[in-house]
């Protein structure tokens, strides 16, 4: 199957200091070996309608669906979990295999 991605998109609590978020997550993946690339950004169009109120993207990527299912089941996850589900409003979560349509141009010689 290759890459797995973990996509999670969220529209934080009115008030959370989502710097503090943020760190917290970045510590943990920090932490996690099995966790490929974390990567993450906020909305910059502010299209409300196709939005849905989501402001900002977590995006994490594994080598393998083991990897994702190691994680997902790792006890430092599971702390980190609580306060990072207590800081939002509203959540989408979803996990797919990578499928590159378009890959990365090659570094000129």
């Amino acid at each position: 199957m290759g890459e797995v991605k973990h996509l999670c998109l969220v529209r934080f609590k009115e008030g959370v200091v989502v710097d503090d978020v943020l760190k917290g997550m970045t510590d943990l993946v920090a932490e996690m070996g099995m966790v490929k690339y974390f990567e993450w950004g906020q909305d910059v169009l502010n299209q409300e309608m196709l939005t849905q109120g989501f402001t900002h993207v977590f995006s994490l990527t594994f080598a393998t669906a083991d990897d994702l299912t190691a994680y997902m089941g790792h006890e430092r996850h599971a702390a980190f979990a609580p306060t990072f589900m207590a800081a939002l409003e509203k959540v989408l979560v979803i996990d797919f295999p990578v499928v590159i349509a378009k890959p990365p141009p090659t570094a000129a010689p």
